[in-house]
């Protein structure tokens, strides 16, 4: 199987700019300005798109289906120095997480608007679950309702990226190590990037924590965003918490096996695989409104002060909007 052509970071990201996809040893081509079909949810759709794109003809598909086959097979597609594949990302790992979504957490996205159309942005989230499903379905909606198309690039623990096949798909969805440096290269590329500063503090804590944020950690998320000049979007997610609830923690196990914690729920072990079914709760997601840094200084990143009550707002925006979301809704599953 050919290798896939590898995007210098310093180029601009496909995504911003129509070109057709270089064959075997060719080149970049502008792509005519012929009308592009539009999905129905009203983004636009390449031409002959994603094989399950809602809706395409069962012909469409078969025909889409078998020219991505094609361009995997020949090595005809790209990734970026992260190891984003944009075009598998889009093709076939939104389809396989839309279903879930869709269907099953039912998910309603609100604020979407509050996303920039364009240049970089960092979107804070809190974060819960016992098993990360929350950053997924963050990703599938900002893929699928902002109007201007937008990937989200999510930041990663270590963790994700030592698991085999976990890591070489997070890496082709676009994940990437949860370090400064690399948020701030995503950022000043014109990305819209996500952090949970939560981390495992927020995923793995008890069910009778839930929906109490727990540490921010020291703000580096607010330092990149300074240093990039973007703005701070907070999100809240309500549903998260109930899928998996957290009833015990197996620290010995956790501990030989290398993890964080071992969570303990109602249905997991004791019902064996199928503990591992998440329950089906109705989710809240929601978008707050930006808060801009690029009216900062130079040195404002560098600012103890100023970083911990950027932190501060944000975690607090969070923290507010969930309890006003958690009064909003009727019931966990409905």
């Amino acid at each position: 199987m050919a290798d896939a052509k590898v995007i210098p970071f310093g180029e601009e990201p496909r995504s911003r700019r129509k070109t057709k996809r270089p064959g075997r040893g060719g080149r970049r081509t502008p792509l005519s300005p012929v009308p592009e079909p539009r999905r129905q949810d009203g983004r636009e759709q390449a031409a002959g798109g994603p094989q399950g794109a809602p809706g395409a003809s069962l012909e469409q598909r078969i025909a889409g289906g078998l020219r991505f086959l094609r361009r995997r097979l020949t090595g005809e597609y790209e990734v970026d120095d992260f190891g984003y594949d944009e075009e598998l990302t889009d093709q076939v790992l939104m389809s396989v997480l839309r279903p879930l979504y869709e269907k099953y957490f039912r998910v309603e996205v609100k604020g979407i608007e509050n996303i920039p159309a364009d240049g970089g942005a960092l979107i804070v989230a809190n974060h819960s679950g016992t098993l990360p499903l929350d950053g997924l379905m963050l990703q599938v909606a900002v893929h699928d309702h902002h109007p201007a198309d937008r990937h989200l690039r999510l930041l990663a623990a270590d963790l994700v990226f030592v698991l085999p096949v976990i890591n070489e798909l997070a890496r082709k969805a676009g994940h990437t190590l949860a370090c400064a440096e690399d948020a701030q290269r995503l950022l000043e590329r014109g990305e819209v990037v996500g952090v949970m500063p939560e981390g495992f503090k927020g995923i793995g804590k008890p069910f009778a924590d839930r929906y109490k944020l727990q540490r921010f950690g020291r703000g580096g998320f607010v330092s990149t965003a300074l240093r990039a000049g973007v703005p701070i979007v907070p999100c809240s997610i309500v549903g998260a918490e109930e899928i998996y609830p957290k009833i015990g923690d197996a620290k010995t196990l956790a501990r030989v096996l290398g993890f964080p914690y071992f969570p303990l729920t109602p249905t997991f072990p004791w019902f064996g695989p199928l503990g591992l079914v998440p329950l089906p709760t109705k989710w809240t997601i929601q978008f707050g409104e930006p808060i801009p840094t690029d009216g900062y200084p130079a040195e404002a990143a560098d600012d103890p002060m100023l970083t911990f009550n950027l932190t501060d707002q944000v975690r607090e925006t969070i923290q507010h909007t969930l309890y006003k979301l958690l009064v909003q809704r009727r019931s966990v599953f409905f």
